[in-house]
């Protein structure tokens, strides 16, 4: 339902703390899902390509993540509509507010951080593959050890 109040001709009521809280939280679960799956994409592809293509034509390791990254990207431009259908089933509606209200300096920062927030946070969750990902190199030493 939206909230009638009546105020001076061209007044403006600011947004309640509420209404800034519930649209931090609406713009942060998309960029959740994104931060997410650009991290984890990356990381998988990256390193994919580093132990493959890296090997095979001697590019670098900051070369086989860029190569993940661009891998990643045009994931995410795909995956688009299914984060933001994803998030919208967790309720993540936007609070009803004017057009007015949502330009206020209030609402644009709240809106901003709550992204800030959610791509922050989806890439620490995105990061869980380098718990499986083997970087201390024994792999090589023990290899090296057994040449005669």
């Amino acid at each position: 339902l939206k909230k009638v109040v009546i105020t001076k001709p061209g007044e403006v009521l600011k947004p309640t703390l509420q209404e800034l809280k519930q649209l931090a939280y609406h713009n942060s679960l998309p960029f959740i899902g994104f931060g997410f799956l650009d991290n984890f994409i990356m990381i998988m592809a990256g390193e994919y390509i580093d132990i493959t293509l890296g090997a095979k034509l001697g590019i670098s390791t900051m070369a086989a993540a860029a190569f993940g990254n661009t891998i990643s990207d045009m994931m995410g431009v795909g995956s688009a509509w299914y984060v933001e259908s994803w998030a919208d089933r967790l309720g993540a509606h936007p609070p009803d507010l004017t057009p007015d209200q949502l330009e206020m300096p209030g609402s644009r920062i709240s809106a901003n951080l709550g992204r800030c927030l959610g791509v922050a946070f989806g890439c620490l969750l995105g990061m869980f593959p380098l718990l499986f990902i083997n970087t201390s190199g024994s792999e090589e030493a023990e290899k090296e050890q057994e040449k005669p």
